[in-house]
């Protein structure tokens, strides 16, 4: 019979979801409906069941709490800071993941009075630490950058580089030097040519890529 003896901590689950929309790189955030910081903007998550694995606790909560389900989820982080949660010593596992936004419609159940996307550079007061989470969900997002198909989740299946770059532009917060942008993407060798081309004004039409079927797969571990 295990012991009784020494305290045991609380274990939650949260999620970050990035999406790229109106030109703006956001996260998705409920408002609390309970306690602590009731009507505070917090990442969808909650405690975790004592026979529930801790990933599938991050499902649930976000489904519950948003009306989202996603397939792949990524460990990022343990946070444990013990006063990080005013009620109680709370442990909370942090995953994440990149989706498209405009295929969803968000429906705020369980707890959480409301949810919506908002801008990760103009946060509103969060609860408890999930500032600080969604900060590291944000550079381990920008490392991916270097070696991942991190585009996969935000283009269409056929694209062009200037949307591409575009992308890693919004997500890094800069601007990138066009061609030194395209040699090195087209260096990792994650592209294919696409049929056809697509005109943008009065400039001449872009060639179209997508991303290669096989590369991606090999690098699914490691994709957001």
């Amino acid at each position: 019979m295990p012991s009784t003896e020494f305290p045991r901590p609380g274990v939650t689950a949260d999620v970050i979801l990035f999406t790229l929309s109106r030109g703006t790189l956001r996260v998705l955030l409920v408002r609390r409906r309970n306690p602590p910081h009731r009507g505070r903007w917090a990442l969808p998550g909650g405690f975790v069941e004592i026979d529930e694995p801790l990933e599938d606790a991050a499902r649930r909560e976000l489904r519950e709490e948003t009306g989202v389900a996603v397939k792949a989820l990524e460990q990022l982080y343990t946070f444990g800071d013990p006063r990080r949660d005013p009620r109680s010593r709370v442990i909370t596992v942090a995953y994440f993941a990149l989706i498209d936004s405009e295929r969803l419609r968000l429906r705020p159940a369980s707890d959480a009075a409301d949810a919506s996307w908002h801008p990760v550079f103009r946060l509103p007061r969060l609860a408890f630490d999930h500032r600080e989470i969604v900060g590291v969900a944000l550079r381990r997002l920008r490392a991916k950058l270097a070696y991942s198909t991190v585009g996969f989740h935000l283009l269409p299946e056929r694209f062009t580089l200037t949307e591409l770059q575009r992308v890693y532009e919004i997500i890094l917060r800069r601007r990138l030097d066009k061609r030194n942008f395209r040699r090195s993407v087209l260096s990792l060798n994650l592209l294919r040519p696409a049929s056809g081309s697509r005109k943008n004004g009065a400039h001449r039409p872009a060639r179209l890529y997508s991303f290669r079927r096989s590369r991606t797969m090999i690098l699914e571990g490691q994709i957001i």
